[in-house]
């Protein structure tokens, strides 16, 4: 994989754009999140309760974080990179530079995993107005390098999914039969603990249901061991998910 340096351009690039429309755009990515949040945390964590000790909101938002991260770089990478691709014809300018395709596709990933963090920490931003944050000023910093990890994975899942987009449509297919069933069994709402067994298997396949316990853990300050099998899973289909993104992405734009 020839991966250099420019990448850095790529995503100056899109920061550049990006200026142009911050303020719409994190409108955007704070509104899907923070309807979660107010409608499950304040409205039905009025009658669920204590979770643990600990009012129901301390329960969600470590999951909310997460799962606007991924939301956020998985759109990115979705529509974001298509319409470049197909609409813009961007990606041909890029690779006629000394920018291989390598370089500007993983140059879009950073990006997307970029917009997630951007997400995921307004998301924290309003938690903290709300008086829900972690135990320490340390498990912001760790929560910070959790969902720009989180932020990478997605983005490169996105871009597999996107690399054999022939139209929007195709999409639906990816965030309705995947993302959206990962968001409900990931537990990011509720515990698994009152589900069958089938979805408490079906639910350790899913990426977000290792990143929500980490991110809980951090948020909570209960540590254990078994926080690093999660951690490896993550590491496991990021490392996977990243190198058949940049392939199957480069594929379709040079042939």
């Amino acid at each position: 994989m020839n991966l250099s340096y420019r990448i850095y351009y790529v995503f100056l690039r899109n920061l550049i754009s990006y200026k142009r429309f911050v303020v719409p755009t994190l409108i955007v990515s704070l509104g899907q999140p923070l309807f979660y949040l107010l409608t499950f945390g304040i409205g039905m964590g009025a009658y669920v309760g204590m979770f643990g000790g600990k009012p129901y909101l301390y329960f969600l938002v470590p999951g909310i974080l997460i799962s606007s991260v991924m939301l956020a770089a998985t759109f990115e990478c979705l529509y974001g990179v298509f319409v470049k691709m197909i609409h813009e014809r961007l990606y041909d300018s890029l690779i006629a530079t000394p920018v291989s395709a390598e370089d500007a596709i993983a140059g879009d990933i950073a990006w997307g995993a970029f917009r997630g963090l951007i997400s995921g920490v307004l998301m924290l931003l309003v938690a903290i107005c709300l008086g829900i944050f972690p135990v320490s000023w340390g498990g912001i910093f760790i929560l910070l390098l959790l969902m720009s990890f989180v932020g990478i994975l997605f983005s490169s899942m996105s871009m597999i999914v996107t690399a054999f987009a022939p139209n929007f449509d195709f999409f639906s297919y990816y965030t309705e039969l995947v993302i959206t069933p990962m968001l409900f069994f990931s537990d990011v709402f509720f515990p698994l603990d009152k589900f069958p067994e089938w979805v408490k298997v079906m639910a350790q396949f899913m990426p977000l249901t290792h990143a929500v316990d980490i991110a809980r853990a951090v948020f909570l300050g209960t540590y254990s061991w078994g926080l690093i099998l999660n951690f490896l899973v993550l590491l496991v289909v990021e490392v996977i998910a990243f190198y058949l993104g940049v392939r199957f992405m480069k594929r379709r734009l040079i042939t």
